[in-house]
């Protein structure tokens, strides 16, 4: 009897083995092959359940099987996949179609409060607790993985010989849906680093250990890839992303910004999880929809999967989405998983790019500081210096994530792509469009915007110039260039070297420069050089008041860390007139007479300071990625009288300041620009401040738009110049305009000044310069930004020192700019 029931009981053990079924996949959005986390999948009629974990993937182990598995999750079609009964491990794939998607519809609650509402409180309550930045000190590993890829090429297009010597490409990444056009990958990095942070005083440094570019050649990239730099942090009450300002859905105002729905809860690791999704209140406003997870008691977020609405005012971006997982650690929600993913594109099916960034965290260590010392000032990202030389073997070991078979593939196809001829007509075209410049080797010609242009003064006006490259020097540049004019008939040139001294861990570079050319005096520091293309097709004004400017100067820049620098300057000029300009003084017996030209020389030392500012590229040309705290110049010159034939002697200080401030997401933001300045001494108008005018009708943001050159002239003075962009606050609430994504901008612009009596006998003023007698000069603008996102119109009102033709205190003006 007792080996019957042994039998019996093996019986059924071995057919429970048998009836063990076994469905793994992944889950994945139609249109971009993104992975979907949180998604949940269950087999139809049964209680088999999954959850796709961070990277899409799912595993369902059931005792018996239905005809159907279905996964659904909100704002995305539900998809029921068809199982085959006699397979007992098989692998079946979701492709979400988030197209015309399943909205739920709003649920009115008549009576007591929307639950949702409740856990949304109760986790703002308790955001200081979970906020990693409200802890004492932590450290990490942090690893980073960045990808761009070339998409939605048209099968045409593929076929075309511009892309025929990269055809293998596309036969060989691979593509989850067949029907779906192949990317073409171009750029891809790791990044492993050591991130340390410290509250009181808050303290940053990052060590990037390894990284493995592919794609570019330039360590600084790691830099800004760092996790110092790109991070969203969700407990913000506003968020940072593409330089515009987004409420977060826990922010304290979440519920003026955001609805939230209560979706489920489930009962996880001993405790409830919410399902909270989110949206938008106002149609086109700046925020986010998504769903959140949050831990019932500790109210902190477990998991985060949000992006940007697809009717969102913003720019070649179709689609943005950020995912984020939360590690409970000692009584915090640590973050542990990040992914960004970003689809730009001018329009929806045209060609654009994918980003997709991926970090993971961890050797995660709480409270455990080091001494200041330890920390670098300014949250300064250090490269060890053989992060770019770690093997293979390295990078196996250290990685967290092992690389797909798509990625191995993308690292030794881009490889291959580089050293194809076609990827370097590429890569020129695209630089002469950005730089201005065109390569040859070791040298560039341009800037091709100052080849050919017109003015009263020389006429046709042709110029050839250029400067070497990185392959003829990465240390040192020679640059010059040569221009004749066929109405005067004579040659303008110029000659300069610049070089590095040091490049780490201080930037230090020389260089002198000669220079004898016409310029505009009186013009702001933004606005276009005479011999400009596009200044000589849309001047407001003949362009006649030039003059002659030959200048010899030698300086030194040095860059104490990123952020502040300094540069010392040693300059001497002559200013000559041109045409019927003349210069007239007063002579020692009172007669009036004029004066051939005006000689001087200075020393100036230079300082800028930005916190926290980052750049990317290592050369002489770097591209500022700006900062989010106030940036401040202060600029000091001393003449040097009777020094290489200098007449005068006076001392110059200039303060300037300029920030962004960021009031709410609603209302937009708002740019000012404060400064001031002093010359001690007796000058001329010729070196006082010739308050920047715009004789042309592309709009010039540092200068005042209905003023002319030559026409208020300073030797102590403060002006203020702020811009408010609003974001389309107002268009976005008008059906008919909304499409159109509009932005409304207004600015004003004010500066008062005063000339002393010394100075105005220095130099007699000509009868078009004048002196601030009457109060400030003020100015102001209402116009319109990101017409066929690209362009901006802009109506100027000139509201003191008005002109008696009332047509002429109006202008227009225009401008072109991108922007997300």
């Amino acid at each position: 009897m007792p080996r019957r029931i042994i039998s019996l009981i093996v019986v059924l053990i071995c057919f429970n083995v048998k009836a063990q079924y076994t469905i793994r996949g992944k889950v994945y959005e139609l249109g971009n092959k993104e992975a979907m986390p949180f998604v949940p999948v269950v087999v139809k009629g049964s209680n088999c359940v999954a959850q796709t974990d961070f990277d899409g993937n799912y595993v369902i182990k059931c005792n018996k099987l239905t005809d159907s598995i279905v996964a659904s999750f909100v704002g995305f079609k539900r998809l029921a996949k068809a199982i085959n009964p006699k397979l007992a491990d098989q692998e079946i794939n979701f492709p979400m179609d988030n197209e015309g998607n399943n909205v739920l519809d709003e649920v009115v609650v008549m009576a007591g409060d929307n639950p949702a509402h409740r856990i949304i409180r109760n986790t703002v309550k308790q955001k200081e607790k979970n906020n990693r930045t409200n802890i004492d000190a932590y450290e990490y590993e942090t690893y980073n993985k960045l990808e761009f890829d070339l998409t939605r090429i048209p099968k045409e297009m593929r076929d075309k010989r511009i892309f025929k010597p990269i055809a293998f490409v596309f036969d060989n990444v691979d593509s989850v849906n067949s029907s779906e056009k192949p990317s073409l990958p171009f750029f891809i990095i790791e990044n492993l680093s050591q991130f340390y942070y410290k509250r009181n005083p808050t303290r940053k440094k990052e060590v990037v250990i390894a990284s493995k570019i592919t794609g570019m050649e330039n360590a600084s990239v790691s830099q800004v890839l760092g996790d110092m730099y790109q991070n969203i942090n969700i407990y913000d009450n506003n968020i940072l992303v593409f330089g515009k300002q987004l409420p977060s859905p826990v922010s304290d105002n979440g519920l003026f910004y955001y609805k939230y729905y209560l979706e489920d809860s489930a009962f996880e690791n001993n405790q409830y999880i919410y399902h909270i999704r989110f949206k938008p209140k106002r149609v086109q406003e700046l925020s986010f929809t998504g769903n959140l997870w949050i831990a019932d008691t500790t109210w902190g977020i477990k998991r985060l999967e949000m992006s940007m609405p697809k009717d969102a005012n913003l720019n070649f971006i179709n689609s943005a989405n950020v995912i984020q997982e939360f590690s409970y650690l000692d009584s915090t929600w640590f973050l542990s998983k990040d992914r960004l993913v970003i689809d730009f594109a001018p329009t929806k099916k045209a060609i654009g790019f994918y980003g997709r960034k991926t970090t993971s965290y961890k050797k995660i260590k709480l409270n455990q500081p080091k001494d200041d010392k330890f920390y670098e000032f300014g949250d300064k990202i250090v490269i060890d210096e053989s992060a770019l030389k770690k093997s293979d073997e390295f990078w196996n070991e250290n990685r967290h994530d092992s690389l797909t078979v798509r990625e191995k593939k993308i690292f030794k196809m881009i490889d291959t792509i580089q050293s194809l001829p076609v990827y370097k007509t590429w890569v020129d075209v695209f630089y002469v469009l950005v730089a201005g410049y065109k390569k040859f080797n070791n040298f560039e010609i341009g800037p091709y915007s100052n080849l050919i242009s017109y003015n009263r003064v020389e006429g046709l006006r042709v110029r050839f110039g250029g400067r070497t490259s990185n392959l003829f020097s990465k240390w040192y540049e020679l640059n010059g260039y040569v221009a004749y004019g066929t109405l005067d008939e004579r040659w303008k040139y110029a000659l300069g070297f610049k070089s590095f001294i040091t490049k780490k861990p201080i930037r230090q570079i020389v260089g002198m420069n000669y220079r004898s050319d016409y310029e505009i005096l009186g013009q702001s520091t933004n606005g276009f050089s005479q011999d400009n293309a596009l200044a000589s097709l849309f001047r407001t004004n003949p362009l006649t008041n030039l003059t002659r400017v030959d200048k010899t100067e030698a300086y030194y820049d040095r860059e104490w860390f990123q952020g502040l620098s300094t540069r010392l300057t040693l300059s001497g000029s002559r200013f000559t007139p041109l045409g019927s300009n003349q210069y007239l003084e007063f002579k020692r017996d009172g007669s009036i007479g004029p004066k051939e030209g005006i000689n001087n020389t200075e020393v100036r030392i230079n300082t800028r300071f930005a916190f926290k500012e980052k750049f990317v590229g290592e050369g002489f040309q770097r591209i500022s990625l700006g900062t989010r705290n106030p940036i401040i110049q202060l600029n000091y010159a001393k003449s040097l009288p009777n020094a290489f034939k200098a007449e005068f002697d006076y001392h110059k200080l200039v303060l300037n300041l300029s920030d962004r401030i960021r009031i709410t997401p609603i209302l937009g933001y708002t740019d000012y620009i404060i400064e001031t300045g002093k010359i001690w001494g007796r000058v001329p108008y010729v070196l006082m401040e010739l308050h920047g005018g715009n004789e042309t009708y592309i709009y010039d943001y540092m200068a005042f738009n209905m003023m002319n050159y030559y026409e208020f002239a300073s030797n102590e003075y403060a002006s203020l110049s702020v811009f408010h962009h609003f974001e389309g606050l107002f268009l976005n609430k008008i059906p008919l305009l909304r499409r159109l994504k509009w932005r409304e901008v207004v600015t004003a612009k004010a500066v008062i000044g005063r000339v002393d009596e010394a100075n105005k006998r220095a130099l007699i003023f000509p009868t078009t310069l004048n002196v601030l007698e009457n109060g400030p000069y003020v100015e102001s603008s209402i116009g319109i930004e990101n017409i066929f996102k690209l362009f901006r119109v802009d109506v100027f009102f000139r509201n003191t020192y008005r002109r008696e033709n009332p047509a002429a205190n109006i202008g227009l003006r225009f401008g072109f700019q991108l922007a997300l």
